[in-house]
């Protein structure tokens, strides 16, 4: 960039539509006036080939050139002069078949050869253009000069001088000019409004500082741990950083397109789009839980995203670990009471009631922990199962396990079954609530390599209009705890299921309650070993 031109990019635009506007002005202002000129020409030509046509239509003129000889004092030229005087032409030459002259505005030159070319009308034409003579440079016309025959006896050349054209052309220019002028006024506020406006835009920055601030916005929105997706006015993308594309599965081909079309129908898409509103609002997107914030700007909208599904694992590893707590202080506390009774037994000196108290307890004990492992052959899944049942016991709600329930080892992934079960029974519980009545139901079967859960609880039960509700990613009647918010659990559940191909489906329960039943194809390995056929047996509490 030249040293003297400015750098702020205001006064760079002003500077350049300044110059743009002068040079398209001076542009049109010339090319204007060249036609102009050439039209002068054209009308001054065009006169006096008028001019010479009535000239030379005058039979008395032919007919003194046949007659006589050059004469200053003759017809020829008396006739020539009245002719200039009336039409104010520069000068009204006959001329003879051989170029000389019989009539001129200076008297002395008559008699004497034209000073240019009289072929072309002696020839039978007429002729336009302008040269220059004896009288200077002058727009001229020539015609033949005919006798009453038609035959041709000479020429008639008129001229009109060249200055008066350009008086006419220069007694325009100030009225073009002024034009000129104002169009070239009108441009330059027009720039600078636009320059102004632009100022404000650009914060008076230097043409250096965006190139800089371009690079810099480049690396920080594809190096950032966050997702940024900008959509424009129509809600079509118009950026998708890295980790949004990564978070979305989205690729840079997105960008132009509807958000509808490249992002399925869902909770992702309405927070994205702005039909739900809120700050820090989860959703589920795939396998990953993420927050969204979305902010409305200028030109559309931005929408920051960040993965929380570590953190939402981490989560869930933590209502585990308080759930393992709540069993191990629920079976703390029943263990106190059975020493408290133990002890009073053996301070009444009942030595044999205490050894049967004992054996009792110890029995039931083993007894609920076989029940569990016998039906299901997956450690996780029972001990999930286990502990759940110290939990609801605690609670006052019965945890059942179905006389269906049936689970060999060989599953696939066990985590998830521990995922979904955890979910269901966990909601179970709180909305059985506590109550000697309450109790919870878990079955737990294999059908060919697909596993089938189903929780059933005697609660209120979840209404027809709700049963696609809950399985909404933020939908809970919940109050969200202090760690985390409510309203994934169940949107999980659907969508671990549908990622086995399999589905997750709520119905109600005969004589009130819920049931949630899911179905994961090929959780089990089908080279297993082999499946015990169901037994058909009465339910069991397990820690009820």
């Amino acid at each position: 960039m030249l040293p003297w031109w400015p750098r702020r990019v205001f006064a760079h635009v002003l500077s350049a539509q300044l110059l743009i506007t002068a040079g398209v002005t001076a542009l049109a202002t010339g090319l204007f006036l060249a036609p102009l000129a050439a039209q002068l020409d054209e009308q001054a030509e065009h006169r006096a080939l008028a001019v010479a046509q009535a000239t030379a239509a005058q039979p008395g003129i032919a007919r003194a050139v046949l007659a006589g000889a050059p004469d200053p004092e003759g017809p020829v030229q008396d006739a020539a002069e009245r002719i200039r005087l009336a039409t104010g032409a520069s000068y009204v030459v006959v001329a003879d078949t051989r170029g000389i002259r019989w009539s001129h505005t200076n008297p002395a030159e008559i008699g004497r050869h034209v000073s240019t070319d009289p072929g072309p009308a002696l020839a039978g034409h007429e002729w336009t253009g302008i040269e220059k003579g004896t009288l200077g440079r002058s727009a001229r016309g020539k015609v033949p000069l005919r006798d009453t025959e038609g035959a041709i006896v000479g020429e008639v050349s008129v001229g009109i001088a060249y200055d008066d054209v350009r008086d006419v052309l220069l007694h325009a220019l100030p009225g073009i000019l002024v034009y000129s002028g104002a169009a070239l006024a009108v441009g330059a506020l027009a720039a600078f409004g636009v320059s102004w406006r632009l100022r404000k835009r650009t914060h008076g920055i230097e043409l250096s500082e965006i190139a800089a601030l371009l690079q810099e916005r480049e690396a920080m929105l594809h190096g950032i741990r966050e997702g940024v997706l900008a959509l424009d006015r129509h809600g079509r993308v118009r950026l998708v950083n890295d980790e949004a594309g990564r978070l979305l599965g989205l690729g840079q081909d997105a960008v132009g397109r509807p958000l509808e079309d490249v992002l399925p129908p869902g909770r992702t898409a309405d927070v994205l789009t702005g039909r739900v509103e809120g700050t820090d609002l989860l959703t589920v997107c795939g396998e990953r839980v993420l927050v969204a914030n979305r902010m409305t700007t200028g030109f559309g909208t931005v929408a920051t995203l960040r993965d929380r599904t570590e953190l939402e694992r981490l989560a869930r590893e933590l209502d585990a670990t308080r759930g393992l707590t709540e069993a191990l202080r629920a079976q703390d506390h029943e263990h106190a009471n059975r020493m408290h009774t133990l002890v009073g037994l053996l301070e009444l000196e009942m030595y044999d009631r205490a050894v049967e108290y004992v054996a009792e307890v110890t029995g039931a004990d083993r007894s609920t922990a076989e029940q569990v492992t016998e039906r299901v052959r997956e450690p996780l899944v029972a001990a999930l199962l286990v502990g759940k049942g110290a939990v609801a016991a605690e609670r006052g709600v019965a945890l059942r396990v179905g006389p269906a329930t049936r689970l060999p080892d060989g599953v696939v992934d066990p985590t998830d079954l521990v995922t979904v079960l955890g979910n269901l029974v966990d909601n179970a519980l709180d909305a059985a609530g506590p109550g000697p009545e309450a109790f919870v139901e878990v079955e737990v079967r294999a059908v060919g390599t697909a596993v089938v859960m189903s929780v059933a609880d005697n609660g209120p039960g979840v209404p027809e209009q709700a049963r696609e509700l809950v399985f909404t990613d933020g939908w809970t009647t919940k109050e969200a705890t202090a760690h985390r918010p409510r309203g994934l659990g169940l949107s999980l559940v659907r969508r671990l299921a549908e990622r086995y191909g399999g589905s997750a489906r709520v119905t109600e329960r005969e004589g009130g309650g819920a049931v949630f039943t899911v179905e994961l194809p090929d959780a089990l390995r089908p080279a297993g070993p082999e499946r015990d056929a169901p037994e058909r047996c009465s339910l069991e509490e397990v820690g009820g």
